[in-house]
C-alpha cells in the first residue's frame, strides 16, 4: 500500500513538473514576458531622451532669438541686410579629399 501511494505522490509530482516548464503561465512564458517588459523598458527609456530633446528645442524656439535666427539661417537662407552672402561652388568633376563647405555660408561685409 505504501508503495503505491509513493507511486502516485511521484507521478502527481512529475505532471507538476511538466505544467511548470511547459504549461500555461510555465517558466518559457514567463521568460518571454519578462524579455518583452526589458525591451519595452528600453524603448521608453530612448523615447524619454528624443521627448526631452525636443522638449529643449521647443523651448529654445520660444525664448531664445538666436535659435530662431539659426533654424532661418540653415533652413530659409537668411541674410541680414548689410552682410554679403557668398557661395563656393566646385568644379565639375573636381574630387577633393576635404569635405565641401556647407551650401550656404552668409558672413558679416566689411
Amino acid at each position: 500500500m505504501l508503495r503505491w501511494i509513493a507511486l502516485v505522490l511521484l507521478l502527481v509530482l512529475i505532471g507538476l513538473q511538466v505544467k511548470l516548464w511547459t504549461g500555461n503561465g510555465g517558466v518559457r512564458e514567463v521568460e518571454s514576458l519578462r524579455a518583452s517588459v526589458k525591451k519595452q523598458a528600453d524603448d521608453n527609456a530612448r523615447l524619454l531622451q528624443r521627448n526631452q530633446a525636443l522638449g529643449a528645442d521647443v523651448d529654445d524656439l520660444k525664448h531664445g532669438e538666436q535659435a530662431v535666427e539659426a533654424r532661418a539661417r540653415a533652413e530659409l537662407g537668411l541674410v541680414k541686410p548689410g552682410e554679403t552672402f557668398y557661395q563656393v561652388v566646385e568644379k565639375p568633376g573636381a574630387a577633393s579629399s576635404v569635405a565641401p563647405p556647407p551650401p550656404s555660408t552668409p558672413s558679416n561685409g566689411p
